[in-house]
């Protein structure tokens, strides 16, 4: 046997060994974090870290989704997702029609659910590439599995930026209205749905003419989630 093949093999074993352990901590990692978040509240996002470093601080009070306002969970798949109950992640034509719009306007329409905006949120980063949409699939798919729908927006609703530093239902119910978020009227819960598509520049408290024309529908909008059960995988156990 000739002595360069003799001294390839070790090469070779070494190569499958970090190829195997490298598959493992790839598949592992994303498992390890989907099961242990079902349970224990993710500790910080990278938007949160972004954010603090560019001197916004960080206000997050986590609070359990029985312990919110029914108003605010109304409102928000409302605004957000209106099919969060129905679908299993995804909403296609929701995702075809801001791709379409996006490819033709300025205005980037996000075509997310709230469980994609979640996998986003807790397990990656806020620029958009086309990695980034892959893996927030992947993940997607994993919480629509491990978690159910409350715990997915138990998370989504503890970890969204609601205003500069301010993160979750509670410190933005608090910092806007000076009550819990299990105390939020149904207005209170409508303008703070309103601001989620920019949280930095729109205000809840103080809202200008748009913000308070949005929150107008929504609070709308969550009267029909309301009426046709659209928050039953939520609140058909709670007072409606």
């Amino acid at each position: 046997m000739a002595r360069g093949e003799e001294s390839g093999r070790p090469r070779r074993r070494w190569l499958r060994r970090i190829l195997v352990l490298a598959g493992i901590f790839l598949v592992g990692l994303p498992l390890a974090l989907v099961a242990l978040y079902r349970f224990v509240p993710p500790p910080v996002t990278v938007l949160m870290v972004q954010r603090s470093l560019e001197g916004k601080g960080l206000d997050r009070t986590w609070r359990p989704l029985d312990q919110m306002s029914p108003a605010l969970i109304r409102s928000v798949i409302a605004a957000e997702d209106a099919g969060f109950c129905s679908h299993h992640g995804f909403e296609f034509e929701a995702m075809q029609a801001a791709w379409a719009h996006n490819e033709t306007s300025d205005r980037v329409r996000g075509g997310s659910t709230i469980s994609q905006q979640t996998a986003k949120n807790v397990f990656l980063w806020p620029q958009r590439s086309y990695l980034r949409k892959g893996l927030e699939a992947g993940f997607t798919v994993l919480i629509e599995v491990g978690w159910g729908k409350r715990r997915i927006l138990e998370v989504y609703l503890n970890t969204i930026e609601w205003g500069p530093g301010v993160y979750g239902a509670e410190a933005a119910a608090r910092r806007n209205f000076g009550v819990g978020a299990d105390r939020l009227s149904p207005a209170q819960a409508a303008r703070l749905a309103a601001i989620l598509p920019s949280p930095l520049k729109w205000r809840a408290a103080k809202p200008g003419p748009y913000v308070k024309r949005r929150s107008g529908r929504i609070g709308a909008a969550a009267g029909t989630v309301r009426r046709d059960g659209l928050a039953d995988c939520i609140l058909a156990t709670r007072p409606r």
